[in-house]
C-alpha cells in the first residue's frame, strides 16, 4: 500500500512548476534545502543486489482478498480436528462402558493429542519453514480426514484399539495445525490486522472444542443396549468423516502458499532475505536464548495446560456433583469455549488498536486465575446456573488467552519463524497438559473436585508472576515502525512521522492506568514492562 500524503502540500508542489512524483505517490521538490535535514533512520534494512553495488527496493506491500478464504478454511479444518480431540472426553462415562475400559483409558484418547505433539513438533516446524504453508495445510487436513474414517471401523466393543489408532492419526494432524495461526496471520495479513487474524484462526480450534462438548452428548445418549449405542456412535463418526473429507478437498483447491505481494513491511523484510541466510537449528537456539520468550513459554504452558486438564476432566467433575447431567456438562464446556472465543476476538481487536501486548496478557492472566477460583468454589453448590455463569467468566479469560500468547510470541521473536515460536509454546502446553490432567484426575479421585481445581489455581498464580517479568520487546512492531519512518524520511513528510510516534503515548497511558488498578504493577521495573 502506498503512503498517504498531505493534499495541500501536493497541490502547492504542482503549482510551483518543477516537481516530480516519488515512488510512493508523494510529490516533492528536489532541492538541496528541502533534503538537507533528512537523516537515515536507525534500524533501516535494505537488501543488496547480488553484486553488492546498489541497494534493492523491498517488494510492494499489498493485501490480498484471498487472505480471508485462507484463514476461514484453516479455521474450519482446525475445528474438525479439535472436535475429534474432545468427543470422547465429553461423554467419558458412555465410551468407558461401551468399550469396557476405565475412565482413565478414555482420558488417554484426549491426552494422546498432547503426547504425539511433543516428538513431532520439530520435524513439522522444519517442514513449515522449508516447504511452507500449503504442504502443512494439506498434510494436516489429510491426516484429520484419514483418522476420522479409521474410527468408523471401531463400532464393536472389542475394537477399542481401532478407535485408539484413529485418534492417534488425528493427533498427528493436530501437529500440522496448532502452529499455523500466527504464521498465517503474518504471511497473509497486514500489520494492523495480524492479531485479529490470529484470533480468527484460533477460533476454529476453540469452536471445535465447543462442538465437541455439546454435540456428542446429543448424538450419543446414555443407553444400556450396546447395539443401539454403537448405532448412535457410528452416526457421530460418519458425520465427522464426511465433514473432514469435504474440508480436505477444499484445502487442495483453495489453500495457497502465500499472496503475490507481502501484506506488511515486516513480511517484506523477511521475504527480501536470501534463503541461505536462514538456519533452522540456529533459529531454535536463538529462541531458547531469548529470556523473554522462555518466560512466555512457561507462562503459556501453565495457562493452556490448565485449560486442557479442565476440558478433559469436565465431564467427570460435573457428573460427580450432578449425576445424569451429561448434556449439561457438555453445555458448560460449550459456555467456557464460546465465551473464550468472544474474549479472543476482543483481545485481538484491542491488540491491533493499542499494541499493548504485555499489559493485556497480564490482565487476562490475572482474570483467568480469579475465574478459576470462582468456578472452584461454586461447582459443588448444587446450582447449575451458577456453574454456567462462573464457567463463562473463566472461559472468557482463560480461552481468550490462547491467541494472545501466539501474537506476543511473534512480537518477542521477530524475525524468527512464527511456526517455530508457536510450536515451542504448544510443546509447553502439551507437557503441562499431560501433567495436569493425570495429576488432577488422581487428586479428584482421592480428594474431590475442589482440591483438584485448587491444584490448578496454584499454577495459574505461578504463571501470573512469571508474566510480570516478561519484557515487552515488540520487535515486529518496531520493524514496521522503522520502515514507516524510513518512508517518511525519504518522502520528506513530517506530518506522518509525528503520527507514527503516537503509540508510545498510548502504552504510557495504559501503564499509568495499570499502576492505579494494580498496586504491585508500580513495583515492576519499567524495563520489564
Amino acid at each position: 500500500m502506498g503512503s498517504l500524503c498531505c493534499p495541500a502540500f501536493a497541490r502547492e508542489a504542482v503549482a510551483s512548476g518543477g516537481p516530480e512524483r516519488g515512488e510512493k505517490g508523494l510529490v516533492y521538490q528536489e532541492t538541496p534545502e528541502l533534503l538537507q535535514g533528512v537523516k537515515p533512520v536507525p534500524g533501516e534494512v535494505e537488501a543488496e543486489t547480488p553484486n553488492g553495488s546498489a541497494p534493492a527496493e523491498l517488494p510492494e506491500v499489498r493485501l490480498s482478498l484471498r487472505r480471508w478464504a485462507v484463514v476461514l478454511l484453516f479455521s474450519c479444518y482446525s475445528l474438525c480436528n479439535a472436535f475429534q480431540w474432545i468427543q470422547y472426553g465429553s461423554i467419558n462415562n458412555i465410551f468407558s462402558r461401551f468399550y469396557g475400559v476405565s475412565t482413565f483409558d478414555i482420558d488417554w484418547l484426549s491426552m494422546c493429542y498432547m503426547l504425539t505433539y511433543i516428538p513431532l513438533l520439530f520435524p513439522v516446524a522444519w517442514l513449515l519453514d522449508k516447504r511452507g504453508l500449503r504442504l502443512i495445510a494439506l498434510a494436516g487436513s489429510a491426516f484429520n480426514c484419514l483418522g476420522a474414517w479409521v474410527k468408523l471401523g471401531s463400532m464393536k466393543p472389542h475394537l477399542f484399539p481401532v478407535t485408539v489408532l484413529g485418534q492417534v492419526i488425528c493427533s498427528v494432524a493436530q501437529v500440522f495445525i496448532l502452529g499455523m495461526p500466527s504464521r498465517i496471520a503474518s504471511v497473509w495479513f497486514g500489520s494492523h490486522e495480524v492479531s485479529t487474524a490470529c484470533s480468527i484462526a484460533v477460533f476454529g480450534n476453540q469452536l471445535g472444542i465447543a462442538a465437541g462438548f455439546v454435540v456428542p452428548p446429543i448424538l450419543v445418549p446414555n443407553l444400556e443396549d450396546p447395539e443401539q449405542l454403537a448405532y448412535h456412535i457410528s452416526i457421530m463418526f460418519f458425520m465427522t468423516a464426511a465433514v473432514a473429507t469435504v474440508l480436505f478437498i477444499l484445502v487442495v483447491i483453495v489453500f495457497q502458499e502465500k499472496p503475490l505481494f507481502p501484506p506488511s513491511r515486516a513480511q517484506a523484510l523477511i521475504q527480501s532475505k536470501p534463503p541461505e541466510e536462514y538456519s533452522y537449528v540456529q533459529s531454535i537456539l536463538r529462541l531458547l536464548r531469548n529470556t523473554n520468550f522462555v518466560l512466555l513459554i512457561v507462562a503459556y504452558g501453565l495457562n493452556t495446560g490448565c485449560f486442557y486438564a479442565l476440558s478433559t476432566l469436565l465431564n467427570r467433575m460435573v457428573i460427580q456433583h450432578y449425576p445424569g447431567e451429561e448434556v449439561n456438562a457438555g453445555r458448560i464446556g460449550l459456555t467456557i469455549v464460546v465465551s473464550g472465543m468472544a474474549g479472543a476476538l476482543l483481545s485481538g481487536i484491542w491488540l491491533d488498536k493499542t499494541k499493548t501486548y504485555k499489559q493485556t496478557t497480564l490482565v487476562v492472566y490475572i482474570m483467568s486465575l480469579l475465574g478459576l477460583v470462582a468456578y472452584t468454589f461454586t461447582l459443588n453448590l448444587g446450582h447449575l446456573w451458577v456453574v454456567f455463569v462462573t464457567a463463562g467468566v473463566l472461559g472468557f479469560f482463560m480461552t481468550g488467552y490462547l491467541p494472545l500468547g501466539f501474537e506476543f510470541a511473534a512480537e518477542l521473536t521477530y524475525p524468527e519463524s512464527e511456526g517455530t515460536s508457536s510450536g515451542l509454546l504448544n510443546v509447553s502446553a502439551q507437557v503441562f497438559g499431560i501433567i495436569f490432567t493425570i495429576s488432577q484426575g488422581k487428586i479428584i479421585d482421592r480428594f474431590g473436585t475442589q482440591a483438584g481445581n485448587l491444584f490448578l489455581c496454584s499454577f495459574l498464580l505461578l504463571g501470573t508472576f512469571v508474566t510480570v517479568f516478561i519484557k515487552a520487546d515488540l520487535r515486529r512492531q518496531q520493524a514496521n515502525l522503522d520502515s514507516e519512518q524510513t518512508d517518511v524520511s525519504r518522502d520528506v513528510h513530517p506530518v506522518l512521522l509525528k503520527q507514527s510516534m503516537t503509540k508510545a503515548g498510548k502504552v504510557h497511558k495504559l501503564n499509568s492506568l495499570l499502576a492505579q488498578i494494580l498496586p504491585f504493577w508500580k513495583t515492576v521495573p519499567p524495563s520489564t514492562r
